[in-house]
């Protein structure tokens, strides 16, 4: 499969770039570009994010989730807890193919079926080293995109990264920040998008967690809203349901539910039920209802505002 780059014209800039000041004067593109956001720029209700057009359920969103290259040991099951909660909406994961938390959002996106862009700081046909080039090749084949304002042939420089993380803030209607120390680039994206005034978001973590030293300062100063538990994440920004998931979608993406959860799923599909509901319908303790419901929020077919009350969507 042959991808080349492409000059992009402003007006072809995908989802919210084209309205952010931090839109780049040129940008390249390689792969399938979502479309632009045709409606009015993201806002935040206090609630989540919205757009115009998204409540209409009409054009993808584009979600930012960026950290540190050097990740804490539960990492790679944190982000792909958290993008597979996307699964259902309209979310495009956006993140910079750096090794570490952006390459896990990346690869959980590829495994979820969610469309996925990565922000290059560097041109995009400069090689790419190692595993990150594999994972840019398996962007572009599942029909995502790589985009880049630097000229095809210019190298990653340490100077590129600030403009690069501006794009992944003007591309986006909101970020999280997953893990990062106390400095680092993943930061700066935010600081971008809290100047651009879209919604910033943060997964605390242990005091004294290095990586989590990044996220907890946002959330002490009140910089960003929290992310506690990461199949919370689709309602916390706000997403509608958009269409249901049949379970052989899920089979190819690679999700498998044990016949205890299938058997669960089939019983309640279609209905809204609180926890004592469930727990009187069914014979299971509360650490087996915990998980099965755990299980189905994170292949999108079942989802909760306050994890008392669970709706139940999805196709046989």
């Amino acid at each position: 499969m042959n991808f080349e780059p492409n000059l992009v014209t402003p007006e072809q800039y995908p989802l919210a770039l084209s309205k952010s000041p931090y839109k780049p004067k040129v940008l390249y593109a390689m792969g399938t570009l979502p479309p632009a956001d045709s409606g009015d720029s993201a806002t935040h209700n206090g609630e989540g994010i919205t757009t115009a057009d998204e409540r209409r359920g009409n054009v993808p969103v584009g979600i930012a989730m960026v950290g540190t290259r050097r990740p804490g040991p539960n990492a790679k099951i944190l982000c792909k807890r958290l993008v597979e909660s996307l699964r259902g909406t309209r979310a495009v994961v956006v993140s910079g193919l750096a090794q570490g938390i952006d390459s896990y959002c990346h690869e959980a996106a590829l495994e979820a079926g969610i469309p996925t862009v990565a922000v290059l700081a560097q041109g995009l046909c400069t090689r790419i080293e190692g595993t990150r080039g594999e994972l840019a090749r398996r962007i572009l084949e599942a029909g995502g995109a790589l985009v880049s304002e630097f000229e095809p042939d210019e190298p990653a420089y340490k100077g590129n990264f600030p403009a690069r993380n501006k794009i992944i803030s003007g591309i986006c209607a909101a970020t999280l920040i997953v893990q990062s120390k106390a400095k680092g680039g993943a930061l700066l994206t935010g600081e971008f998008t809290r100047k651009e005034g879209k919604p910033l978001y943060a997964i605390p973590g242990d005091f004294d967690s290095e990586v989590a030293s990044g996220p907890n300062a946002l959330l002490d100063r009140g910089l960003a809203k929290p992310v506690f538990t990461p199949e919370s994440l689709r309602s916390v920004l706000g997403f509608p349901k958009s269409e249901s998931i049949s379970l052989k979608e899920l089979s190819l993406a690679g999700t498998h539910l044990d016949k205890a959860t299938l058997d669960f799923f089939r019983r309640v599909n279609g209905f809204r039920k609180t926890f004592t509901e469930l727990q009187s319908e069914f014979d299971f303790n509360i650490s087996q209802l915990l998980t099965i419901l755990t299980e189905l929020e994170m292949a999108g077919l079942a989802h909760t505002d306050d994890n008392f009350v669970f709706q139940f969507d999805g196709v046989n």
